[in-house]
């Protein structure tokens, strides 16, 4: 049979993904499905992205970095706004089907926990309340001993001869190449890059906690968490902290 529109994309498969638990089912169970199957298919993508921003970061390739930012940034954007349509839902039409969802939790998603591995964020502790399969198991392993988008940017800034061993260190680099903008040009993007990635990353988890706090206010998280008191600790996660610290001492002579 030739290649059609729905073969490439296997929808038959696709469409047939969605199935609620709720009997009857609840109207808006299919939209909570649908949503964060979206967010797995797009965490997918930065996952791609965020490898491939590794890759060229290795090969200094600044100008395919910036790329592939512009695309993850978008992608990012998305995945804030699509909390707007979560929020159509009120909370008595989640608690109609929400305890279906026992004992599964967003914060079990594999694949987020690989963007955080890669990035730098390697919370193992968290894992215990994740049901991992061996290939699953594998994959954090992966991500979790290989250099992280972090250790990525600080050996690039180590080859340009900039000193990045201690948090200091990196806080000073990072002030020089703010300071002299014009002759570390495509650093000083990287790094305006790195910190909307870190950034949009909170404003996202921001928006996320909002979210669950309106749903379901106080109560403990379908997976055994603490619920949106569990999500608000995530905050003060971020991927790049030293290039949040220079922020304070841009505009000095030196950094103290």
């Amino acid at each position: 049979m030739a290649l059609s529109y729905g073969s490439y994309l296997k929808l038959d498969g696709l469409l047939n993904l969605q199935q609620p638990l709720s009997q009857p089912a609840h109207h808006d169970e299919l939209l909570f499905i649908i949503i964060h199957q979206v967010y797995e298919l797009w965490f997918k993508q930065l996952l791609h992205e965020v490898d491939a921003t590794a890759e060229g970061l290795d090969s200094d390739d600044l100008l395919r970095v910036a790329k592939h930012f512009r695309r993850i940034h978008a992608i990012q954007r998305l995945i804030e706004e699509q909390v707007d349509i979560l929020e159509t839902m009120t909370p008595q039409e989640f608690n109609a089907f929400r305890d279906n969802l026992n004992p599964a939790s967003g914060f079990q998603s594999v694949q987020f926990r690989e963007l955080e591995f890669a990035c730098g964020i390697r919370r193992t502790d968290i894992l215990q309340w994740v049901e991992l399969n061996a290939e699953q198991r594998e994959r954090l392993e992966r991500r979790r001993i290989a250099p992280s988008l972090y250790d990525r940017v600080k050996a690039l800034l180590r080859r340009r001869g900039f000193r990045v061993e201690s948090s200091e260190e990196l806080i000073e680099s990072y002030r020089q190449i703010y300071t002299n903008a014009d002759a570390h040009y495509d650093l000083y993007l990287l790094l305006e890059d790195l910190i909307e990635f870190d950034e949009r990353f909170l404003l996202w988890r921001g928006r996320h906690i909002r979210m669950v706090e309106r749903m379901i206010g106080a109560k403990q998280g379908t997976g055994g968490s603490s619920g949106a008191k569990y999500l608000e600790g995530t905050l003060t996660q971020r991927f790049f902290p030293e290039l949040w610290a220079v922020r304070t001492y841009l505009g000095s002579d030196t950094y103290a």
